[in-house]
């Protein structure tokens, strides 16, 4: 059956109300929400609860950093924020409890990555206050504009994003270990799977340095060390404490604040097409708390589901050397 209505037969034609110009803005309205929805990525919408739980995350005082520790103290767990700066974790606290977090569950411990002296103060103190850990997120990142040593005379990228939460997660692993579930997280990037190998004897060489890759061999660090770990909890019969690492999204993040004003410019421009915060943290939430990753270890995840790691990362001898170079390096 076909019905057939003629136009002139409503009081006021289509053309008068410009019909045609507003079925393309609905269009495109509904393609740019579906844009935005895409590029927000995976979710976190379990319903589970953190109550009881003691987390310690690193670079706690912004980014996905903080987005984490909020998530994880709205969901009841204590949650230890490592950070630099007193000053900068007093203001992130400020701002986490304006939000509905409980302040008393919101604990401030200074942590330098970039230096191993502080770190073991770090975790000395760490290892006073608590018996156990449930959750050990290592999400601080650096991302330097030009060569850069730490404290201890490491390249400053690799001996913060690696050799820092490789010596945190050593000293603090007999507390992880003491917990039911004890989950290790290790904030990596996508970009590991365009690293060349890690050459350990050059590391931390001023020699033919450049910034991007310094950058991606230490993510495919964070990639390496989760799989390593694995593999000897396993050997040792440790069979409840897991070691994952994961790929955030692209985030308009503070990580590029280094590397001058035309990344900055990069980020207003492109704004629209990365993660937000609160978007970066869900996989890092979806690692610590998910049901589906119970007594998963050394995986590799992105937008809270399993994604393959780069060839590089699977590689079983090069990952048993850098853990056993990681361990000199820190002095274990």
């Amino acid at each position: 059956v076909r019905f057939i209505i003629p136009l002139d037969s409503f009081p006021v034609r289509m053309s008068d109300c410009n019909c045609s110009n507003l079925v393309l803005l609905a269009i495109g309205a509904i393609g740019l929400y579906l844009m935005r929805k895409y590029f927000k990525g995976g979710q976190f919408t379990e319903n589970v609860s953190a109550r009881g739980k003691v987390a310690v995350v690193t670079g706690a005082n912004t980014g996905i950093g903080l987005e984490t520790v909020k998530e994880l103290n709205l969901r009841g767990a204590k949650v230890y924020m490592l950070c630099r700066s007193e000053q900068r974790a007093a203001a992130a606290k400020e701002e986490l409890v304006k939000s509905g977090c409980d302040s008393s569950r919101l604990i401030y411990v200074n942590c330098d990555l970039g230096s191993k002296d502080n770190i073991r103060k770090c975790a000395a103190k760490l290892n006073q206050l608590e018996s156990r850990i449930d959750i050990l997120i290592n999400n601080a990142g650096v991302w330097t504009g030009a060569y850069e040593k730490t404290k201890d005379g490491h390249e400053m990228t690799w001996g913060t994003n690696h050799l820092g939460h490789f010596l945190l997660t050593e000293l603090l692993l007999h507390l992880v270990e003491k917990s039911l579930e004890g989950r290790i997280v290790n904030v990596a990037s996508l970009v590991h799977a365009q690293s060349t190998a890690i050459d350990l004897a050059k590391i931390d060489s001023k020699d033919g340095f450049d910034t991007s890759m310094a950058y991606n061999k230490s993510k495919l660090a964070n990639v390496m060390h989760a799989r390593e770990l694995t593999r000897r909890l396993r050997s040792k019969g440790q069979t409840t404490a897991t070691v994952n690492s994961l790929h955030p999204g692209v985030i308009a993040t503070e990580l590029l604040r280094n590397l001058g004003f035309g990344y900055k410019i990069f980020q207003i421009v492109f704004a629209f097409f990365m993660k937000s915060w609160k978007d970066g943290a869900q996989t890092s939430l979806y690692s610590a708390l998910s049901t589906e990753v119970k007594g998963v270890s050394g995986q590799y995840f992105s937008d809270c589901a399993r994604k393959a790691e780069a060839p590089l990362a699977v590689d079983d001898l090069a990952c048993k050397q850098l853990y056993d170079y990681s361990l000199k390096a820190v002095g274990l």
